[in-house]
């Protein structure tokens, strides 16, 4: 999962507007059987009981122990950190060392959330054994307690290597932005005629292979309707509608701290890039004209 260029997405060249909804009333029997530690289990009640969970990018301690305390289910350190935080135009250069490092911070900055760290590419493609060394390093090294990994039905093969060796697998389907130049760029995948039944396939193949989730990114709703119709698992979409058991997004697009126009999926939060912008401003024109530092920031003798 990356932060999609909305250029590159077609019919998503719109600024997604800015949200503030009303919070819903807070559902008490819902939060009093909050687990202490949400696992890949409470994700599969989810998915029997009807509800739903969220999920979000998050790439250090910080915001992972903000988003944590906010009730977030799922905190995924994802490939996206080579966009957002390390400044590639793609996830592709992200290597398997930043990703332990990044998802360190994660682990030790959440007390409760489900932390899944992505397997940057190159780190698992080559053969299951690969994929093994890969998804123990990250739970050895960074703590992590599921990896997820992008591909179709050909990696089944490669996820019932990870879960046999204790590794927890996330499965994701549809855009996979690691394939981006074999797909043609940022584009809707799941169109077009079979679309459909090529996808519960695939969902189908990961899930019997030991997934404990299947991600689908940049489908058609009906589409991922249909996928998550046909599996036991829970789906996690993002761009994929609202019948999947729990969303994700990059959190920089959630709260609004990048400029420009988003894609057509996100609904903004808050606009933090003009909060951070008007309080960077402030600071600076208060040190310039020795506003700050005031006597009281100061120390006496």
């Amino acid at each position: 999962m990356s932060e999609t260029p909305a250029t590159d997405v077609p019919g998503a060249e719109t600024a997604a507007p800015y949200a503030s909804p009303t919070p819903a009333p807070a559902d008490a029997a819902r939060t009093a059987a909050a687990p202490a530690r949400v696992r890949t289990v409470h994700l599969q009640r989810a998915k029997d009981a009807g509800h739903r969970f969220a999920m979000l990018t998050t790439y250090d301690a910080m915001t992972a122990a903000l988003f944590d305390e906010a009730g977030v289910e799922v905190l995924l350190v994802g490939d996206s950190v080579g966009n957002t935080v390390l400044g590639h135009s793609s996830t592709l250069p992200v290597t398997l060392d930043q990703m332990v490092l990044f998802s360190g911070a994660v682990v030790r900055g959440a007390s409760r959330a489900l932390v899944v760290a992505d397997l940057p590419f190159g780190s698992y493609e080559a053969s299951p054994e690969q994929a093994v060394a890969a998804g123990v390093r990250l739970m050895k090294e960074a703590g992590v307690h599921a990896v997820k990994a992008e591909g179709d039905e050909r990696f089944a093969p490669h996820v019932a290597a990870m879960t046999a060796a204790g590794v927890p697998v996330m499965a994701h389907i549809g855009f996979t932005p690691q394939s981006e130049h074999v797909l043609g760029g940022y584009r809707v995948q799941g169109r077009g005629d079979g679309a459909t039944e090529r996808l519960v396939a695939s969902a189908r193949a990961l899930e019997e292979a030991g997934a404990f989730a299947v991600l689908m990114e940049m489908v058609p709703s009906a589409v991922a309707e249909a996928v998550d119709a046909a599996l036991r698992v829970p789906t996690v979409g993002i761009g994929a509608g609202p019948a999947t058991t729990g969303q994700v997004l990059v959190w920089q697009d959630m709260l609004g701290l990048r400029e420009g126009r988003v894609p057509r999926f996100v609904r903004q939060y808050a606009r933090l890039h003009e909060v951070v912008g008007e309080a960077v401003r402030a600071y600076r024109e208060d040190v310039l004209d020795g506003s700050f530092p005031a006597p009281e920031h100061g120390f006496e003798a």
